[in-house]
């Protein structure tokens, strides 16, 4: 369930510095040296980061990052600028063009990879690695293990990656679409009635602890998993 980091980068030893971090920190790195093979891979399959630089040689980052901000569908896509531009209004114009955060080079990786987790934290809690605990039940990203009043609870991959998602976002109403998008990804077409079979087998699973509970259906509108 590692992150997916897409680096847009044309210097390859910078590229290949990132990409080397951000592994060992856990996270998947994908490569783009301009913005058309950035644009290609995001129309595939969305990334849960992109760390994009200012100077492209077919297009500025700013520009992407404008073009990324406009589309409902990557609108809320993390992104960090890393570029050697450092000064104030160069800071102001990243921000402006919708930049998360902004890390100008040269640049620490230990930061970076810090300011990555960080970021993942606040806008795609569900792509990062730490436990999460919800009213006695425990699940954990990096052991695959869902854990009730200190039992194992045995359930698939799918409805793993589907409770991950509901609990780290606790008390909001998920629609089906949403829910594909975030468990499936926005790249794989199946139809939303996929949803209820495995939200069904999920409330199979958490059944005997008594947390199916938890999980509500909200007529017209999708999922929702309660916080008690």
């Amino acid at each position: 369930m590692s992150a997916r980091i897409l680096i847009v980068e044309d210097e390859p030893a910078i590229r290949d510095l990132l990409a080397i971090n951000l592994r060992h920190a856990g996270f998947e790195p994908l490569h783009a040296p301009d913005a058309a093979s950035a644009r290609a891979q995001i129309d595939a399959a969305l990334p849960d980061l992109v760390l994009l630089d200012w100077m492209l040689p077919d297009q500025s980052g700013i520009e992407i990052a404008r073009k990324l901000r406009s589309d409902t569908r990557t609108r809320e896509m993390p992104i960090i600028m890393l570029t050697a531009r450092s000064a104030e209004s160069d800071k102001l114009g990243g921000f402006d063009a919708g930049a998360d955060d902004y890390v100008t080079k040269p640049f620490s990786p230990r930061e970076l990879v810090a300011r990555v987790r960080a970021l993942l934290r606040r806008r795609a809690p569900e792509a990062t690695d730490d436990p999460v605990e919800v009213a006695g039940l425990r699940l954990e990203p990096d052991t695959f293990r869902v854990i009730a009043e200190g039992a194992a609870i045995k359930m698939g991959p799918t409805e793993f990656r589907l409770l991950h998602y509901l609990m780290k976002n606790l008390d909001r109403v998920l629609s089906r679409g949403k829910l594909l998008d975030g468990v499936w990804g926005d790249h794989v077409f199946i139809e939303e009635r996929t949803v209820d079979v495995h939200i069904r087998r999920l409330r199979l699973a958490l059944q005997p602890s008594g947390h199916d509970r938890l999980i509500e259906t909200v007529r017209g509108g999708g999922y929702r998993f309660l916080p008690q």
